[in-house]
């Protein structure tokens, strides 16, 4: 796209505070946008070609609240984003992420969490640092279980649908505020999802279809009974 053009939206982002740029074929993060980095609360470059961020940019963004980057060709997060302390909403769909920085426990504003359809192989330890998350997207990556650390997670909704996932760790009915856990398409045994999320945990809305194993036979575990007075209960209060 021309200067002008682009001109025209930091222009446009100086007076609203939102600067968006979909469905460009951009290949770098513009740097033009360094003049507002003291103004910005809104950043949303998806569907582009952008296969990194500028460590040198992209931490100094102080008062932004969402960064959207779906649909990009990143691989890596510069360790600068975790300076983003008022950060709440940041979704990174469809990359080639692998990991996330070491330092990522300290975004400590951040609600909502979307990793959909990257190349995580674990969940990473540094969500259970941030103690104001509310959902966590990890769908359609290459997780193949759940270790005993998802026990500290904050979370209110976890999605690991689409993952390789095949052991539970028991410490996911410990998860404090833990409503909703979906993990469908996976490849679970039933024997390896534990009873305790039926009979001792908050959770609410278990979805688990398309594992290895038929519903019914869910129906007939100790405890399914219990997450079932949770479920109507919870319907009722939406209905």
């Amino acid at each position: 796209m021309g200067n002008s053009a682009l001109r025209a939206h930091v222009e446009t982002a100086q007076k609203t505070g939102v600067f968006q740029l979909k469905d460009r074929g951009l290949t770098e993060f513009p740097s033009e946008l360094q003049k507002l980095t003291s103004n910005l609360r809104t950043i949303d470059l998806s569907n582009n070609k952008i296969e990194s961020l500028p460590p040198m940019i992209i931490g100094k963004f102080t008062l932004l609240k969402s960064l959207s980057l779906n649909n990009n060709k990143l691989t890596v997060l510069p360790d600068e984003l975790c300076n983003l302390k008022k950060l709440e909403t940041l979704s990174l769909n469809n990359n080639h992420l692998r990991e996330l920085p070491s330092t990522f426990g300290q975004l400590s504003a951040l609600k909502t969490l979307s990793l959909s359809g990257n190349q995580l192989r674990a969940l990473p330890p540094q969500l259970c640092s941030l103690r104001h998350l509310d959902v966590v997207d990890l769908s359609k990556n290459q997780i193949r279980s759940i270790p005993d650390i998802v026990g500290e997670l904050q979370v209110i909704e976890l999605n690991l649908n689409q993952n390789q996932i095949s052991q539970v760790s028991v410490k996911i009915s410990c998860c404090p505020r833990l409503k909703v856990l979906r993990l469908e398409e996976n490849c679970l045994e039933l024997s390896m999802l534990p009873q305790s999320i039926l009979s001792d945990s908050q959770i609410c809305l278990l979805a688990v279809e398309g594992n290895l194993f038929e519903i019914k036979k869910l129906r007939e575990l100790e405890g399914y009974d219990k997450y079932m007075e949770r479920f109507t209960a919870t319907k009722k209060k939406f209905a």
